[in-house]
This record gives C-alpha cells, structure tokens and sequence, in this order.
C-alpha cells in the first residue's frame, strides 16, 4: 500500500471489527438456514488509497436467489480528521483539531518554524526548532520549567518509567537533561519524551495534560506579559473608577445645588401661599429660636407622636412654655394637614379650642407653635388607672359640656363652619383648671353657603370614632361629629377605651355595652367604678349622658341630634327621645325594637328653632 513499509500513515487505527474481515480476503459469505429454503448472501468489497493519504472502503451485496447484486456502498472513509494524519505538523509541531479537511498548526509555546516560507506556505513537515536552548543541557544548574499544555493526544515515542506520582514525574524529567517533555496519566503512569515531539494533537475538550521543558526565559516572559496584562487591567480599572467617583462627585454636586434651589423656592412658595391665606397676623419663628426651646428636638421633650408628625415641648426665653408641632417631612398628608391646620385655626378663636401662636417654614422643616396644655391629652387621664381618680364626675361632666361648646363654635356660632373629622380623647387638651381644647385640626374641613355634607376617596381618622357613612363611603358632614362626640362622651363616663374595651363571650364592644347598661339599668352602671357617687344628682347626671350619647351613635346620620341640640339637652332636664339601638351590636331588645325605630324616624332635624321633637 505505500513504497515505505515502516511510515506510519495515520495516528489512529481506522480498522474496526466491522471492517477486518473485508481487509483479510475482500470477500464475506453469509447464509440464512431454517426450515425453508437455504439463502446466501456474498459481500465483495474493494480498497481505494489516494494520494494525499486518504483511505475509502466500498461494499457490494449480491443475492444469490435472486441473481443480482446492490450498489457500491462506502463502507469505511479515513481519516476522519487532518490531524490524523501521522505527523502532520512535523516535529515540535501542533495539530489543532478541527472538522477542517486542512489542519491548523502551531508552533509550541518557546518554539519557532525551522522554516518560515515553508511554513507560511503550509508545508510543516519539517516542524518547530527551539527558540532558547535548554539551560541544563549547557552544562549550567538547571534553571529550566514547564510548560502546561492542555487537552493534549500526548506525543509518539514515550517512555513509561516507574515515579510514583506527578511531583516525582516532574523532577525526575528535570534532572535528566535529555528528558524534553512528561506527563502523570492516572492509570497509566509517568510519561516522559527523551526524543523530538511528534504527532502531538490538541482537543477542544478532554485529553491529557502535558508538560513542555522550556528555558527559564521562555517562562519569565510569559509571566511578564502576565504582569503587563494585569497592570493594565488595574490602571484601566482605576481610571474607570476615578471618571465614575468624579461624576458621582459632580452629580451630587448638581443635585445638592438643585436641591437647594428647590428648597429655597419651595419656601418661597409656602410663604407666598401662607400669604394668600391670610395667615399674616400670627407669630413667624425662626428654626433657631424653635431648637433652642425645645435643646435641638430632645427626646426628653417629645410629647407625642402622630402619623403627620411628633408634637415636642418647648421655652421661650422670656419663660413662656410652648408645644411645637413638627411636620414629618416623608408625609404628604402631612404637608396638606399642615396648610389645612394652619389656615383654619388661625381665623378660629374660642376658648375650648387650643389657640395657635405661630409656624416656622425653614428649608424642609414646617413647624406649628401652639399654647402649651399642662395637663396634656384626656386619654393620659382617662385610661390611667392612676390618674383617673383625679378627674371625678363633675370634672367629667365639666369636660363633655367643654367639648360640645368648641363643637357648637366649629359648626354653628364661627364665620366658618368647620367639621373636625378627627374627635377622640388624644385631641383634647387639658389646661391646668381641666378644661378641655379641642386641637388637631389636620383634618378639619370647612363648608361654604348652604354646604351640609362632603366627601372623599381617601378617608384618614381613629377607627371606633368615625361614623358609619364616614368609614364606608367617606361621606362626612356635623353629623360625622356628633357620632364621633357620643363615642367620646361614653369613654368619659366609663373610663373605657372604644379601641380595646371588650366583654362577654361575644367580645361585646363599649357601644354594645352601653346600649345593654341603658336598656337594663338607664345606665347608671356603666359609670366608671372607680369614681362612683350615690348622689341622686351625679346618677341622674350620668344616666341622662348616656342616653344622649346613644343618640350620638345611631346608625343614621340623620337620626342623630345637631350640636345645639345636644348643648340643649346637656343642660336642660327636657324629656329625652328613646336611641335607636347603634350598630356593631348583637340583637338582644325585643320585636318591638323595630317598630321604635320606624316611629322615631327623622327624630331629628338641623332646623335650631325645632331643637327637639317627639
């Protein structure tokens, strides 16, 4: 097959078992044998070597009972890959392989063409000669390395030599000179090339490692460019950095500056607004002045905290005490609630309403200035079972006619009329004789002309205060008031809490129980224990306000008593109407119930001059 017995063609083996016993005699006999007839088969097949190397094997099927024969078939075609060609990057020389019908070649890491025109030109027979010789083989201490090459076929001629692991691989080619290459093949053992590296071929994947000797320059080099590389790298990586913090740097420069700008305009157009409003008759405060009262916002000052800002104490230098209402600066509501207040409670006077002293705009910071109150909220007196004792009925009494006076000047007797919207115990304020103030105007809303009711798509307030048709349909008018007052009056008697007051196996609320106290007992027992007086007067007192606190919280709001009525009913000894039964209450009254309610229907009207029917 080739004039040279002893040249290897490929470096790989393309005879199969398929294939060997068409190579022996070119012919195959095959026969079926079963109880019918006898059938043989022939195969005949033929060999074609072409000039380049390349091997092809063609078969042909002949039939014997039916005397005739199928096409060739190509039955074997290598090699499968150029780099199975034996040697065919010549000596130092590396198959890269590839589908390619021709291969690629390199040169191995510290070698260079023997020929640079035969190489360029494609013929790489005569492969790659050493660009520094090997330092130990001069005679010199060896100084020489390795080189890792990997997903190698490992080279032609090696010699397999007893190292018990890849360490002992290693130095035992480093001190033999004439050793050029190894490699450590679990299972198989060390490796090593004491001749020219030949028919070396590398995959994309798998193969085996193999370890090239080179001179310590060759090494040094490549670590050099490592270095070049990575200095590089870190010079562009801090440049990078540098552009990035400078552009950072200016960017919050902008921003702080924009900022700023919208700072100063947004003060600008708050007291351009305040302005419009015609807030211009109360005390402006500088920030200053506003931290030196309070010593910088002290916790030690804090009073109180709501969900539109923290409420602090503070003293003037001429000794006068303040309370400072700061506007949390994350609250939207807060900045509407802040307008809101200001502009209302500066054109309202009363002396059951807490009087407004000034503001401070500043930047960010919005701050309103009120009268201190000694004796802070209600509920600190209400719901502590401490200080409740100082507060006895006739104090009680005195502070539920208070709030109704305030609420008669909100609703009727000012040149505005203002529904609050936010009535519960923490936004009444005592002063130091106990007599409350209403404060807290965030939420207040004014009504103009014949205007008796509003609503909203967002509705903000205390749960347990607000009315029925407040809480589901954000419809709010005087009457929101009145319920939210009823629920109030019945904390003040019973010195219960409507948010956590509960009794019964049925979780009863404080409606529920007043409404049961008042059908059983006119609702004498649901006067806080802890105050109780027999006086015929202080009994009678109580039983009258909790009726007129069950009318407060009917369902309806125009069953509900007007402001005045109310006043009227406080301080008169008229005849009462009978409450409906309030809602949020389990049914425990009689059939008759129902026909009360239809007989008491429109019980009520806001006509002042009719300020009672039956």
């Amino acid at each position: 097959m080739t004039s040279n017995p002893k040249r290897l063609l490929t470096s790989e083996n393309p005879v199969t078992d398929t294939t060997e016993a068409l190579l022996k005699s070119g012919f195959h006999k095959s026969s079926t044998c079963n109880n019918d007839p006898v059938f043989q088969n022939f195969d005949v097949s033929y060999i074609k070597l072409t000039p380049d190397g390349s091997l092809d094997i063609h078969k042909q099927r002949w039939h014997h009972w039916l005397d005739q024969a199928t096409g060739w078939i190509k039955h074997f075609e290598g090699p499968r890959s150029s780099c199975d060609l034996y040697g065919t990057c010549g000596p130092n020389g590396l198959c890269i392989r590839s589908t390619k019908s021709t291969p690629t070649c390199e040169c191995l890491k510290g070698f260079v063409p023997k020929s640079d025109d035969e190489w360029n030109s494609g013929n790489w027979t005569r492969g790659c000669v050493r660009r520094t010789e090997l330092s130990s083989c001069r005679g010199k201490d060896t100084s020489d390395g390795f080189y890792r090459v990997a997903n190698m076929k490992p080279p032609d001629s090696y010699e397999l030599v007893s190292f018990g692991d890849a360490e002992e691989c290693r130095k035992g080619c480093l001190s033999n000179c004439s050793c050029l290459a190894f490699s450590y093949i679990k299972g198989i053992g060390c490796l090593v090339w004491n001749k020219e590296l030949l028919d070396m071929v590398q995959f994309s994947e798998e193969g085996e490692f193999l370890f090239i000797r080179l001179a310590r320059s060759e090494l040094a080099g490549s670590k050099r460019i490592k270095i070049v590389v990575v200095s590089a790298i870190s010079l562009c990586m801090f440049i990078i950095l540098g552009l990035a913090a400078f552009w950072c740097w200016r960017y919050r420069l902008k921003q702080n500056g924009e900022a700023r700008v919208a700072m100063e305009t947004s003060e600008d157009s708050w007291k351009s607004s305040l302005k419009l409003q015609d807030v211009s008759g109360l005390n402006f405060f500088e920030m200053h002045t506003i931290q030196t009262a309070t010593d910088n916002f002290s916790i030690s000052n804090k009073l109180g905290q709501g969900g539109f800002g923290t409420v602090y104490k503070g003293k003037l230098e001429d000794g006068k005490e303040i309370a400072i209402k700061r506007l949390s600066s994350t609250s939207v509501e807060g900045t509407e609630e802040f307008m809101n207040e200001l502009k209302l409670i500066s054109k309202l006077q009363h002396r059951n309403l807490v009087r407004l002293l000034g503001y401070c705009i500043e930047g960010e910071e919005k701050l309103l200035v009120y009268e201190f109150m000694v004796n802070k909220s209600l509920d600190t007196f209400l719901f502590d079972l401490k200080k409740k004792l100082e507060i006895d009925w006739p104090k009680r009494f005195n502070i539920i006619q208070g709030i109704a006076r305030g609420l008669v000047y909100l609703h009727r007797d000012s040149f505005l009329r203002v529904v609050h919207r936010d009535l519960k115990a923490s936004n009444i304020l005592l002063d130091e004789k106990m007599n409350p103030k209403i404060s807290d105007f965030g939420l207040a809303r004014m009504f103009q002309g014949t205007q008796n009711q509003d609503s909203t798509g967002r509705v903000f307030g205390t749960l347990g205060y607000m009315s029925p048709e407040y809480a589901w349909t954000g419809t709010f008018s005087e009457k929101s008031d009145i319920y939210s007052f009823g629920v109030l009056m019945l904390e003040i008697i019973s010195g219960k809490e409507i948010s956590s007051f509960s009794y019964g196996k049925e979780n009863k609320n404080l409606l529920a129980h007043a409404w049961e106290s008042w059908s059983e007992t006119g609702g004498v027992e649901l006067l806080d224990q802890d105050i109780a007086d027999s006086e015929s007067d202080s009994v009678e007192a109580v039983m009258r306000c909790v009726q007129i606190s069950l009318l407060c919280v009917q369902h309806q709001a125009m069953d509900r008593p007007n402001i005045k009525q109310v006043v009227t009913m406080l301080t008169s000894k008229m005849d009462l109407p009978k409450p409906k039964q309030p809602m949020f209450v389990l049914d425990t009254s009689d059939e008759d119930s129902g026909s009360k309610s239809n007989d008491d229907k429109d019980l009520f009207s806001d006509d002042e001059n009719n300020p009672v029917q039956e």
